[in-house]
């Protein structure tokens, strides 16, 4: 295997570092491979709920604890203090203004790394998380410099629901002890802090009334302790989700450090952890995570690739994490996105082959699609799993299809005789069960071979939205993706029948194939507008609304629409939904468009699917538009955008969404992954042809 390149590194100066609104919508990420994650803005400050230095997975990968929300941080030169942090308040001020020494910050490979300068003092602050451990690092290093310098620690801390606040007064004990190097602050909160302390509402219904203990060690030269609460922090960013956007912190101690000569390093550790063992050496554990950064970028190959699809298989890292199946911990999951989601079926299966199979790790794809078999139940996979750890929920009709396509191409790459024998009687429990009707009516329709979803009041395909009984986008009926995604299932099954010798099955997958492929040609064709139908057979009739589902149609590659309907489809959605950063979901001269996702959480949910542009959709564009037009220099440029989008927002990943009017502005989660997969996956379909000139 050849030597992996230098990780990616992206790297703004005092262009960014100067403006503190440039700095605030800038927000890094760091993950640990269970679910846990730290997150936080360019700037220091919060401006999330979600962020910190440690969001803890206590059931991995779910059950996520905010336990250390943010640090406040000086740094004493000649008896002169200097911020190295900000924090937004309540009174609608940034103070203290710690970003105007930050000369730079970087995302190196994975590790987020601030640089202040003082005069001649360069101190060089780095991030990460011990791989599998709910433990963060936090380094500052005395870079540069003639004098001593004085370290000043203050972590703020909680132990809540990430999905909550806090809110202060309640008790929390603190014990101070010395391990080795290290001061150490033990913290363990009388009962949940993510507490309304006037009606007394648990936000983490899974904690018990006394919270597991968790511990702050640093190499200081002494703790002093405060066990103080700070009070009216604020949250712009759920200022504008119009959420609760204030939120008191607990103090317990400050840390203090004497930098004296360049090499010397503070260190702060946070952890979870209930083993009586010391973290690793922070030495050591940095040296972990530079090591497989290295290997995600050996299996990748992308040596000859712009460095930009390097640091996407970085990025597609952070999403893989441990599930445990039935007592084994070997399974493995995909998050969703950060921060909120947990691990969807459906955004699993749709992001399996770019996180996986895209960046050379096929054994990763095999534990994915081996776990989620565990899952299946009456032909159906979970739609998601609740973040509070509780049973899955099966309201999905599209996870299941895509779970064939993910098959489909580990298929195609690897062997997997084994896998297959494993699955095979299970996915034809799978089509037995559509056949037959499973959960929310989805069934064959035996009139034509098609498949219908829905009953009413569900939201069974990815535009899912409820907001409590309001259906915003229900889709009820047979949809034009679910029947493409039905065909491309009932035509594997025809493929793998014939591999396994099973030839009856393979004669009637195949004679079911061609009798969705016929009604659908007939069915879903809107002859007057030129382009498929999103829906037929709705309760309100065929629904003519232009949305980029039907590319699913043309991108999966099976023949299903001839090449003249083909490229009509793909110039459809070119021309009305195509943005730089994904497509719309609705056309934009719909009475139904909604071209800003803003406000509360109705108005945010009723423009989810209703023109907000979704970053993973560019997948299925470049697909189809590369099937029909076969340019595959044409094709990624369509990929371009994002060259510039990793800089910004969450920085050196891809978003969730985006406004579906111009400037499409990021919006949802900061990084989503069927966004960062599908780029990956379109690139290895175009990097033949790329290559070749």
């Amino acid at each position: 295997m050849p030597p992996p390149p230098r990780p990616p590194l992206i790297r703004f100066g005092r262009e960014i570092t100067g403006d503190p609104d440039a700095l605030l919508r800038r927000e890094w990420l760091v993950t640990n491979g269970i679910g846990g994650y730290a997150m936080g803005t360019a700037a220091g400050a919060r401006t999330r709920r979600y962020h910190g230095l440690l969001a803890a997975a206590l059931k991995p990968p779910t059950q996520r604890a905010l336990l250390v929300a943010g640090l406040d941080a000086w740094a004493e030169i000649d008896g002169t203090r200097y911020p190295l942090c900000a924090h937004e308040w309540a009174a609608g001020v940034l103070l203290p203004d710690g970003y105007r020494n930050l000369e730079s910050f970087a995302l190196d490979g994975l590790i987020p790394t601030f640089t202040w300068s003082i005069a001649d003092v360069q101190i060089v602050a780095r991030l990460w998380m011990e791989y599998g451990k709910n433990t963060t690092y936090l380094t500052y290093e005395y870079r540069r410099g003639t004098r001593p310098v004085t370290l000043q620690l203050t972590p703020l801390c909680t132990h809540r629901d990430h999905h909550g606040n806090t809110h202060g007064g309640a008790a929390v004990n603190v014990r101070m002890t010395k391990k080795a190097i290290y001061e150490v602050v033990t913290l363990q909160p009388a009962r949940d802090l993510g507490v309304d302390p006037e009606d007394d509402e648990l936000l983490m219904p899974h904690s018990s009334s006394k919270p597991a203990p968790y511990q702050l060690l640093c190499n200081s030269d002494k703790a002093e302790a405060l066990g103080e609460w700070w009070w009216s922090f604020s949250l712009s960013q759920e200022t504008e989700r119009e959420l609760d956007d204030h939120e008191d912190l607990f103090a317990a101690a400050t840390f203090h450090k004497t930098l004296k000569k360049a090499g010397d390093v503070c260190v702060l550790i946070c952890t979870a952890e209930q083993d009586s063992e010391l973290p690793r050496v922070w030495t050591e554990s940095l040296a972990a995570q530079r090591f497989h950064q290295d290997e995600l970028l050996a299996h990748a190959r992308l040596h000859d690739s712009p460095e930009w699809l390097q640091r996407l298989a970085l990025a597609a890292d952070q999403f893989i994490v441990s599930r445990t199946v039935a007592g084994d911990s070997k399974g493995l999951s995909v998050m969703a996105g950060y921060p909120w989601f947990a691990d969807w079926g459906r955004d699993t299966m749709i992001a399996l082959p770019g996180l996986t199979l895209a960046v050379g790790r096929p054994r990763i794809a095999e534990r994915i699609l081996r776990t989620f078999a565990e899952f299946i139940d009456q032909g159906m996979l979970p739609n998601r799993f609740p973040d509070d750890g509780d049973e899955p929920e099966y309201n999905t009709c599209d996870a299941t299809l895509w779970y064939f396509e993910a098959i489909r191409q580990y298929l195609a790459q690897e062997t997997g005789n084994s896998l297959l024998r494993k699955l095979y009687p299970k996915l034809k429990q799978i089509i037995e069960w559509h056949i037959k009707g499973t959960r929310y009516g989805i069934g064959v329709d035996p009139a034509d071979g098609l498949l219908y979803t829905g009953e009413e009041g569900t939201q069974l395909t990815w535009m899912d939205v409820k907001v409590e009984d309001w259906v915003v986008t229900p889709r009820q009926g047979k949809p034009v993706e679910i029947n493409a995604l039905w065909h491309n299932a009932l035509l594997l099954m025809r493929d793998l029948a014939g591999r396994l010798e099973d030839d009856q099955a393979a004669h009637d997958y195949g004679a079911m194939a061609v009798r969705v492929a016929q009604s659908f040609n007939r069915r879903f064709w809107y002859d007057k507008g030129a382009y498929l139908y999103d829906v037929v057979d709705a309760p309100e009739g065929d629904d003519a609304s232009l949305r980029p589902n039907q590319l699913i149609a043309v991108s999966l590659g099976n023949d299903l629409l001839n090449s003249i309907k083909a490229k009509q489809v793909v110039d459809a959605c070119a021309r009305t939904l195509l943005t730089s950063y994904g497509l719309r979901t609705l056309d934009p001269h719909d009475d139904g468009y909604i071209g800003h996702y803003t406000g509360d959480i109705p108005s945010r949910d009723g423009a989810y699917h209703q023109g907000t542009a979704w970053s993973w959709l560019i997948g299925p564009f470049v697909a189809a538009h590369y099937a029909v037009y076969h340019d595959a220099h044409a094709a990624f440029s369509f990929l371009q955008p994002f060259v510039d989008h990793l800089r910004d927002a969450g920085v050196g990943t891809i978003s969730e969404i985006f406004e579906g009017d111009a400037p499409h502005t990021p919006k949802g989660c900061i990084a989503q992954a069927w966004g960062v997969a599908e780029v990956l996956r379109v690139y290895r379909l175009l990097e033949g042809e790329l290559g070749e000139s």
